[in-house]
């Protein structure tokens, strides 16, 4: 791309995005949900792409997770170190952090993947200040990123990798007599392969959750680590996102989907749709197309109206080749207005203004205010969005 054509790109995007928002806050205006404030907060400098939030000391305040450190709350102020991350070239190998309690001391640990010691692995919470063992799980292939579902809906997730050209599998912890994890897992595969991106919800509603992959979805079996998995081609959505978010948008009682290009241009939701014989189809909808690097996306009541709202934004620096990679980063929520998504900006501009959402971030109230906030790490750094509530016009009574 020659200079000239990458400066009217960003110019392009960043004139749409500017027309995005403002008629998303001109079809929410007139709702009973304006628009949220949110305070920024830089918590480190780090180039960690995977935060998580979780009580890591006991203390009965959330602390935040990321990479080769722990920040104490309430303040996270307090640096601790967690151990050594490998770095290749500008990447951490450190691609998720998932909560789980392997070993059943009582104290939380976290799972990551790697993408270039093709593993996956966890970190031991030592439950004093020092350096957090880790064991490898399992040699998976490379680790794109890292998910934690309940899959045989017994109450505990299990951990399953998405590993782009290596087989589909989940590992289930196994537990003792009682109940407690024994820091070991067992492997279950599902497919023979799988592409970029991963999602996990009920497609059917035969209520057992199925796995979404690139190409299709597969249909859980009554016991999901004994039965097959059989699979459905119904659907490309190429370079996908971890997650695919499996979600009833419209409210007409079927399961869609909402993915996002997790190494080029947008963000679509995907409408189920049956005819009267019960064929299933797939009707994509453009979300927004204006932006690239949709790699994780989270669907949650971020404004606490009782409705789920998709939280997403740009992962800075994916891959240094892919399109729209200099172009603004950002953080975003858009809401469903009952026909479509409207989007407001968490968080845009240049690296340094903007702020994008790295490859695996959290959403949790860190002030005990009822409210969620949103914690977002990546190459440009680990920062919190404080919920504020309603951004109410000074001015009304």
């Amino acid at each position: 791309m020659s200079q000239n054509k990458g400066i009217k790109q960003v110019v392009l995007s960043t004139l749409c995005i500017s027309i995005m928002g403002c008629a998303a806050t001109a079809q929410t205006a007139g709702t009973a949900m304006p628009p949220l404030r949110f305070t920024k907060r830089v918590i480190a400098s780090e180039s960690f792409e995977s935060v998580a939030v979780f009580d890591v000391n006991g203390d009965g305040k959330p602390d935040i997770v990321s990479g080769a450190f722990w920040y104490e709350g309430p303040d996270f102020i307090e640096r601790h170190v967690i151990g050594t991350v490998k770095r290749y070239g500008e990447y951490s190998d450190d691609f998720s952090t998932i909560p789980l309690d392997v070993n059943g001391d009582g104290r939380m640990d976290f799972i990551t993947g790697s993408w270039f010691s093709n593993n996956l692995s966890w970190r031991e919470n030592p439950g004093k200040d020092e350096e957090w063992k880790q064991h490898v799980i399992d040699t998976t292939g490379n680790v794109e990123c890292t998910q934690g579902w309940d899959v045989d809906n017994d109450g505990t997730l299990e951990i399953v990798p998405n590993n782009p050209g290596f087989p589909l599998k989940f590992f289930k912890l196994v537990k003792d007599a009682s109940g407690k994890g024994t820091g070991r897992f067992i492997r279950v595969q599902v497919a023979p392969i799988q592409g970029h991106g991963l999602g996990f919800g009920d497609i059917n509603g035969d209520g057992r959750g199925d796995f979404v992959v690139s190409d299709g979805w597969l249909e859980a079996p009554p016991d999901p680590v004994k039965g097959k998995w059989v699979p459905h081609h119904e659907f490309q959505l190429g370079t996908t996102s971890v997650p695919v978010i499996v979600a009833d948008v419209n409210g007409d009682g079927k399961n869609d989907l909402i993915a996002g290009q997790g190494h080029s241009y947008g963000l679509d939701w995907y409408e189920q749709k049956t005819d009267k014989s019960g064929k299933r189809s797939w009707v994509k909808h453009a979300i927004d197309p204006f932006n690239s690097q949709f790699h994780a996306l989270q669907w949650v009541d971020i404004d606490g109206d009782g409705k789920k709202e998709l939280i997403t934004g740009k992962r800075f620096r994916a891959h240094a080749h892919d399109p729209g990679v200099n172009d603004p980063v950002g953080t975003y929520y858009y809401k469903w207005n009952g026909e479509s998504f409207t989007k407001e900006i968490v968080s845009y501009g240049m690296p340094g203004t903007g702020k994008g959402t790295g490859l695996y971030f959290a959403v949790a109230d860190l002030r005990g205010t009822g409210r969620k906030d949103i914690v977002v790490a990546g190459m440009d750094g680990l920062c919190v969005f404080f919920n504020e509530g309603i951004a109410r016009d000074p001015g009304a009574k």
